[in-house]
């Protein structure tokens, strides 16, 4: 895939900076326990942990909170501002958690950061443009007997296409229009749940409201990630456990959603 113009990206971090303004103890904390549950634990304590794509630096605050020496960085310069904001909030001049701007395709870059014991990069890979590169870069800096956890859209075909269209259509869209696509994915994704939760349980925000600590996220703030997150690319959870098997990694753990559009989340340790 070419590089992409800056017009032809999502501004991650714009929406990652409207996302921390309902930020609270809450959503930490469901963030946390989320991020345990897949790591099977709740204490990183020794650990070396690196945030490839920090987005809006809630996944490094977690690690940090969690006992992990924390490195966050992030290609898009508002998501940087928005970590840093977080570690200045909850770890001021804290040593152990560095924040900086890099990009995981700079194969130089990635090489000079060193090892982790865990590398993490949750939904970001697939947004950079050359997925494939990005996940042999990130080899390098998980240490033998280290952990990998990457999070990648599933691979839907035809559907994935169709998304991948009205994705690049918003990136390029004025503001009126990518209005207009919100409220048509809102329709797209929410509509039948909205129905049926009005009808069935009375309350149409039912569902919405429950799944509010997913990860500590805001489902409106997805939502717009989704609508406009591109680039975009999507992989089968074959396509990524073939592709770590022949770098000498074993699968731990695996998550998917059903074949639906959500993130296929990977838990490796490098052998």
């Amino acid at each position: 895939m070419k590089d992409l113009d800056q017009k032809e990206r999502f501004k991650f971090g714009n929406n990652w900076k409207n996302f921390l303004e309902h930020l609270d103890d809450e959503r930490i904390e469901g963030s946390k326990a989320a991020f345990s549950k897949m790591l099977g634990t709740s204490d990183l304590t020794g650990n070396r942990f690196l945030d490839v794509g920090s987005g809006s630096g809630l996944s490094s605050l977690v690690a940090r909170k969690m006992g992990a020496e924390v490195f966050s960085f992030d290609y898009d310069d508002q998501s940087v501002e928005c970590t840093k904001y977080l570690k200045e909030k909850y770890f001021k001049d804290d040593p152990l958690w560095n924040v900086e701007q890099g990009s995981v395709l700079n194969a130089s870059y990635m090489k000079e950061l060193g090892e982790f014991d865990i590398v993490y990069s949750w939904g970001v890979l697939h947004h950079t443009g050359n997925m494939h590169l990005a996940l042999a870069n990130v080899d390098q800096n998980v240490k033998k007997n280290g952990t990998l956890f990457i999070a990648i859209y599933n691979d839907q075909n035809t559907v994935s296409n169709i998304w991948r269209k009205i994705k690049s259509a918003y990136v390029k869209s004025p503001k009126v229009i990518r209005f207009f696509l919100v409220i048509l994915c809102y329709i797209m994704l929410w509509g039948k749940t909205f129905i049926y939760d009005l009808f069935f349980r009375g309350n149409p925000f039912y569902t919405w409201k429950i799944a509010k600590n997913d990860r500590g996220m805001s489902k409106h703030y997805d939502l717009i990630d989704w609508v406009g997150g591109y680039p975009f690319e999507v992989a089968t959870p074959d396509l990524i456990f073939n592709f770590y098997k022949e770098r000498n990694y074993r699968l731990e753990k695996l998550r998917t959603h059903g074949g639906g559009h959500a993130c296929n989340e990977f838990i490796f340790t490098k052998l």
